[in-house]
């Protein structure tokens, strides 16, 4: 039997960010174009016999985060997201590979790029990590951090020039573009379901994400907020938040508690269970584990 036809739901959160932008780093932005579904179509699609409006919203919200909890994530792929959005090309490129989403970017061979490059803030310099081969340390000096930012400066306005002069000699802009640096910035229309969403919620708002990536994850989790509050809870409470164990952490958690084992760094090192037979540490996988133990209060 065909269901009753009826009107898209009420959403006063989603309707509030429609247009409205959040600045991301020095010249970019997160917009939110358009929505389709919410917290209540989530749980209309999971129940797919009932209609609207007979279920209470803290029943709905009961079963989201039944849902969540227990990975029946399907139903999230009924909330739509499009954003428009404007970051730096090396950001872009990040972003990209969330593949599970639809994509249109300016086009610089149609167009003419954008004179925007972006300029780090002097607290985001930071040395190489010698741990984290894609990760930033300790501070640099002021006078290192001041050097950087000259360097960075007099680069992207020598190359914009040199740009400028390649597209007024006639070169094909195709061409010209080639030696704009990264830092350039690109913008596009980025739509995605609420199921995947939350997978690159997860990873670019962890603290490990690169920074600049990581300040556009914090606006679309913004809106977010408020498009799907119910959802973006358990998203928080399950996912966000949530610790994931392998056997091996199960088992020595349960040794720790059964008091068989005593929680120190060095007995860590000595009685990791991911010792290999000859004795040598996994330690990868180890830092990982003394990571969960302190974030479990050990």
């Amino acid at each position: 039997m065909l269901e009753e036809k009826t009107n898209r739901p009420p959403n006063s959160g989603g309707e509030l960010w429609i247009e409205k932008q959040i600045s991301c780093l020095d010249h970019g932005f997160v917009k939110l174009v358009d929505f389709m579904g919410n917290d209540a179509e989530i749980a209309r699609a999971a129940r797919v016999s009932y209609g609207r409006g007979t279920k209470k919203v803290r029943e709905d919200e009961a079963l989201i985060r039944y849902l969540l909890r227990n990975k029946h994530t399907s139903p999230f792929e009924m909330v739509e997201i499009k954003f428009h959005c404007k970051m730096p090309i090396f950001v872009a490129r990040q972003w990209i590979r969330h593949r599970t989403a639809n994509v249109n970017e300016y086009s610089g061979r149609f167009s003419i790029m954008s004179d925007n490059f972006y300029v780090p803030k002097p607290d985001v310099l930071k040395k190489q990590s010698e741990e984290n081969k894609q990760g930033r340390d300790e501070d640099l000096s002021d006078e290192q951090k001041q050097r950087v930012l000259e360097l960075l400066t007099s680069d992207f306005g020598r190359v914009y020039e040199d740009y400028k002069e390649l597209t007024e000699i006639g070169l094909a802009k195709e061409l010209a573009r080639i030696g704009l640096s990264v830092a350039n910035y690109t913008e596009w229309f980025w739509k995605i379901d609420l199921h995947n969403l939350f997978h690159f919620l997860k990873l670019r708002l962890d603290p490990h994400a690169q920074y600049e990536i990581r300040v556009y994850a914090e606006a679309i989790a913004q809106i977010i907020k408020d498009l799907c509050p119910a959802s973006y809870q358990a998203f928080e409470d399950y996912i966000l938040n949530s610790i994931s164990l392998s056997r091996q952490e199960i088992e020595w958690i349960r040794n720790v508690v059964l008091g068989t084992f005593s929680i120190t760094d060095e007995y860590i090192k000595e009685h990791t269970p991911f010792a290999n037979e000859k004795g040598k540490l996994i330690m990868r996988e180890t830092k990982s584990l003394s990571e969960k133990l302190r974030k479990l209060g050990f």
